[in-house]
């Protein structure tokens, strides 16, 4: 008896010992040492002294920097707000000056800065540090993208500490019954974190309507998959909603370092991940008059369609597998589903 209980722990300390490693991984994967790849930056100009230049800084920073040249300021500034470029250097004799877009990333701006600071200061001259966003009146260090980002963790919790809740409390419930609790609960998370970002600390202070659908759409897509995985995988559905929301979802979401100074692994993960979508999306509507929007609320319309997708298909299974139970194995047993709600508490 007390060697299947000591097994039965150990079993049940698998999850928390696996959430450790994954989140170790993940997090010192994603952000131990920030260097910029295939940074995008310009130099504008079209004399031979901009082409060597440009040249001679793409020879010296191989895969770390992307250098183009544009014919005028104008045409930096336009590429800077579409998000096409990290930064661009305007070179003058006396009063270089570097255009950059805080808002899309200030450690991404600081890094690109640090590349031009090197040639004005082999100049001998200072550099003009231009940011050509607008940030909100509650935001004036324009870092409302790690507010956006710290409000992409609160959705997340809410999301996936409510599929746990409706998992092993609504076990007996239909599944659509319980696809109704989490459209409802998508949208108090939603209104949640609409009320935090706007009324109570003024960063959102236009599109948020906007804003909100992209918050309700984010948190109805982790909870229809949270909530169709929860029929295939049980008390392990925590652990991977962690690593999909967590583990691989924040650090690739953008808000704290841009795919320009991360690996290619998660600057890949950045191009389509729901988390990316929401950071993105909000960013390019409150900073960048909608540019690159569209991309990303698709992004977000998939995870929800696959959330969708994924509750039907676990609506069939589980009607075949109570036409072909037996009669008393219908219901739900009660130890295994206190057993599921004391696991998926670790993850919440």
């Amino acid at each position: 008896m007390a060697s299947h209980q000591i097994r039965h722990v150990a079993t049940h300390l698998l999850t928390p010992l696996l959430m450790c490693l994954g989140m170790g991984l993940a997090y010192l994967g994603a952000f131990h040492q920030p260097e910029p790849n295939h940074l995008a930056i310009a130099v504008v100009g079209g004399s031979p002294q901009t082409m060597v230049l440009a040249q001679t800084l793409k020879d010296e920073g191989g895969k770390a920097l992307d250098v183009i040249t544009v014919p005028t300021r104008d045409d930096a500034v336009a590429q800077l707000r579409n998000r096409d470029l990290a930064g661009a250097f305007v070179p003058d004799a006396q009063h270089p000056e570097l255009l950059v877009a805080k808002a899309g990333s200030d450690t991404t701006a600081m890094a690109t800065e640090l590349v031009f600071q090197r040639v004005t200061d082999q100049q001998g001259v200072a550099l003009k540090v231009t940011d050509v966003t607008s940030p909100a009146p509650g935001d004036p260090t324009a870092q409302g993208i790690f507010f956006l980002f710290f409000l992409l963790v609160a959705l997340s919790i809410g999301s996936y500490g409510s599929v746990a809740a409706i998992g092993a409390a609504g076990a007996g419930l239909s599944m659509a019954i319980r696809a109704l609790f989490g459209l409802v609960t998508s949208f108090l998370v939603s209104l949640i974190g609409l009320v935090v970002a706007g009324p109570v600390f003024h960063v959102v202070d236009h599109d948020a309507g906007a804003v909100w659908a992209l918050s309700w759409l984010y948190s109805a897509g982790v909870l229809a998959i949270g909530i169709g995985l929860h029929t295939f995988l049980q008390r392990w559905t925590t652990l991977v909603m962690m690593v999909l929301f967590v583990m691989l979802n924040f650090t690739s979401s953008g808000g704290v370092y841009s795919p320009w100074l991360q690996n290619d692994f998660f600057g890949a993960l950045h191009g389509f991940w729901n988390g990316a979508g929401f950071v993105e999306g909000a960013r390019s509507l409150m900073y960048f008059d909608g540019a690159g929007f569209g991309g990303r609320i698709t992004s977000l319309l998939l995870w929800f369609a696959a959330g969708l997708a994924l509750m039907l298909a676990a609506a069939r299974y589980e009607k075949r597998r109570a036409a072909t139970a037996p009669e008393h194995a219908v219901e739900p047993d009660k130890h295994q589903t206190a057993e599921e709600e004391m696991e998926e508490s670790v993850g919440v």
